[in-house]
């Protein structure tokens, strides 16, 4: 269920029938340090949830223990609503793909993709047929099928381990950074077959990643994890427009933070002052605020006003709700855009971003009057709770 959606009974008990995995108050410490505290997530049937953190936030440990690889110190682990917390990775309906592979040096292609289904006890004919479909589906030159892993390239190796995780058709896959090794190039090719696959297959993925680009480009959902918690389980849209906090929206981009330093009720919602040294306030809609930061009309936590960078835009005015001057300190080309930094006279460092090779819109040094649509904004908390 989207976090803030009130589906009513009716609802309520739809999405939990449609969930397919629970994870139940985990919680995990290794030599008596925290790496889980008390994880709750549930993932619907055919969805595509990415696990996205720092190292050492707890994704891959959540992983492996819903994949059977690790043992919870507490709490339960439930697919299609049967508790499998004490069942090995052979007895649970999922399949696993490691961020080093894992394929058998010694073995073929075909003996790699088809080694499950062997150990299954199934007939050889049967086995040659659903290796052959494997390697149709992922796009896999049957010439290929004998060739070793170390024949073989980056990419089809993930190819390879993809189909192997697919045989026994689980009705979950398991991703533990499988692309993190890779060229960007090769990369964002297999992106994008990963995603079209999901849309074929139909299973439910499960993908963990530092990189909250790959998740927003994969994901239906993302869960942003640090120090063993989830900070924030929501669409792509609303962890990129709506974070819960700073953290959340630092982790991808370059969002502009601005110090609230006050909120004030007024005809349109709520009036912010800021720290920036410019326009001492800016309106905002009660919907413009990350759930929670307000308690009976005042901030309840230090908060920070949230834009991203091609929100904000040179402007042909000074002055005014929503505007202010800075001095241009840097000019970057990223290729489809031109971003540009600036600092106010309060110190404050702002990006904006303008489309195509613009450098020629403001120099270095240069004191540039800045503006953005209030409607662009977003109020959300400095640290997690």
């Amino acid at each position: 269920m989207r976090p803030g959606r009130d589906l009513g009974l009716r609802g309520a008990a739809a999405a939990a029938a449609d969930t397919i995995l629970s994870a139940a108050s985990v919680s995990k410490a290794f030599a008596a340090l925290p790496v889980l505290k008390n994880i709750d997530l549930d993932i619907r049937r055919g969805e595509f949830v990415a696990l996205v953190g720092p190292s050492g936030s707890g994704k891959s440990t959540l992983l492996r223990i819903i994949g059977g690889f690790e043992t919870a110190d507490r709490g339960r682990i439930l697919i299609d609503g049967v508790d499998v917390t004490g069942e090995t990775p052979a007895r649970r309906p999922t399949g696993m793909v490691f961020q080093r592979l894992a394929l058998f040096p010694h073995m073929s292609m075909r003996a790699n993709i088809g080694y499950p289904l062997k150990l299954k006890g199934l007939p050889p004919p049967a086995v040659a047929a659903r290796v052959g479909e494997l390697m149709a589906l992922m796009h896999l030159p049957e010439h290929y099928a004998g060739r070793l892993p170390r024949q073989l390239s980056g990419g089809e190796q993930q190819r390879v381990a993809l189909a192997r995780a697919l045989a026994l058709s689980p009705s979950i896959l398991l991703l533990d950074e499988p692309l993190s090794a890779l060229d960007a190039k090769l990369k964002k090719n297999l992106q994008a077959e990963i995603r079209d696959l999901h849309r074929k297959v139909g299973v439910t993925f499960l993908h963990v990643t530092h990189d909250l680009e790959e998740a927003m480009v994969l994901a239906d959902r993302i869960c942003v994890m640090r120090d063993g918690e989830i900070l924030q389980y929501a669409t792509p849209g609303d962890i990129y427009y709506r974070p819960a906090n700073a953290f959340v929206a630092s982790f991808i981009g370059e969002p502009n933070l601005i110090p609230v330093v006050a909120i004030e009720r007024n005809d349109r919602g709520f009036a912010c002052r800021l720290r920036w040294g410019g326009q001492a306030s800016i309106s905002l809609d009660p919907g413009q605020f990350a759930t929670g930061l307000i308690v009976d009309g005042a901030l309840a936590k230090p908060a920070c006003l949230m834009l991203r960078p091609e929100h904000v835009c040179l402007s042909s005015r000074a002055g005014g709700e929503g505007s202010l001057m800075a001095r241009v300190a840097e000019i970057f080309m990223k290729g489809a855009t031109t971003q540009f930094r600036a600092t106010t006279a309060s110190g404050l460092t702002v990006s904006f971003e303008v489309q195509g090779a613009r450098s020629d819109l403001a120099r270095i040094g240069e004191v540039v009057p800045l503006e953005w649509d209030a409607r662009a904004a977003f109020v959300t908390a400095v640290e997690p709770s």
